[in-house]
Formats: C-alpha cells, sequence, structure tokens
C-alpha cells in the first residue's frame, strides 16, 4: 500500500463494514452520520499532521503568526491568514492522498503516474506561494506595528 502500509489493523483507521457510506461505491454502512463524518475529518487531520511534515509545519508556523493576529486585534489579518492556511493545508493533503493512491494503483515507476504527482505537486506549490506571502507581509506587518 505504498508509504502507509502498516496501518492495516490499526482501529483508528478503520475502513471495514462500519465506515462511512460511500455514495458512489454503495458500500459502507447505510445513512446520515454527522458525528462519523466529524471523526473521521478529525482522524485524517490527526493523520496528516502526525505523519506528514509538509502539513505540520505549516500548521504550526500559521498558528504563532495567528496568535500574534490575534493578540494584536488585526482580524481582517487573521482570517487572511486562516483562510491561506487551509489552502496550503488542503492541497498537501490532498497531494498526501494523490500520492498514495497513485503509489497503490501502481508500484513500478510510471511516466503517467508521474505526471499526476507533478501536477498535484504544482498545486501545492502555488498555494505555498501565496501562503509565504501572506505569512511574510503579515509577519512584516506585526513586526513594524511591535516596534513603531
Amino acid at each position: 500500500m505504498g508509504k502507509f502500509t502498516g496501518h492495516e489493523h490499526d482501529p483508528r483507521f478503520h475502513y471495514g463494514p462500519s465506515a462511512m457510506r460511500n455514495k458512489f461505491l454503495g458500500t459502507g454502512e447505510p445513512g446520515y452520520h454527522p458525528l462519523r463524518k466529524l471523526r473521521t475529518v478529525l482522524s485524517g487531520l490527526r493523520y496528516a499532521v502526525f505523519y506528514d511534515w509538509a502539513v505540520a509545519y505549516k500548521l504550526v508556523l500559521s498558528v504563532a503568526v495567528m496568535i500574534v493576529a490575534f493578540a494584536l486585534r488585526a482580524w481582517v489579518d487573521l482570517m487572511l491568514i486562516i483562510v491561506v492556511t487551509a489552502m496550503v493545508l488542503v492541497a498537501e493533503i490532498f497531494n498526501s492522498a494523490i500520492e498514495a493512491l497513485c503509489d497503490f494503483v501502481e508500484t513500478r515507476h510510471n511516466e503517467k503516474i508521474k505526471v499526476i504527482k507533478d501536477i498535484a505537486a504544482a498545486a501545492v506549490g502555488i498555494s505555498i506561494l501565496a501562503w509565504l506571502v501572506v505569512l511574510g507581509v503579515e509577519t512584516a506587518r506585526f513586526i513594524a506595528a511591535v516596534r513603531g
């Protein structure tokens, strides 16, 4: 299963018969379960933060700048930081999921898989650029506000 092997028997990552229903495949348990959906979201986020360094460090840096924005009561700046942080984390998580799926489907080198991974990485690169610009500008503004 690519780089995600070793969790097949971990109950935190169970996708058996009690998993949420997949509306496209018709698998899983029928019915809408909002708490189960929330639990799945939190499980995926926890997995991404603990096992994907690219997600973890971006989250830590963003939270540090958000704390400063909150302390300075810079609400619009705080919202902008939250939006670009969410964007970069979503891109990183999608990229990780795409890479894992590609590695699961094709274990050998495949040029088509390489193109798919490169496109997903490009999306991450674009979001990182926007994230770095916003965090850089906001950090410079906060430093100027504290000094001035």
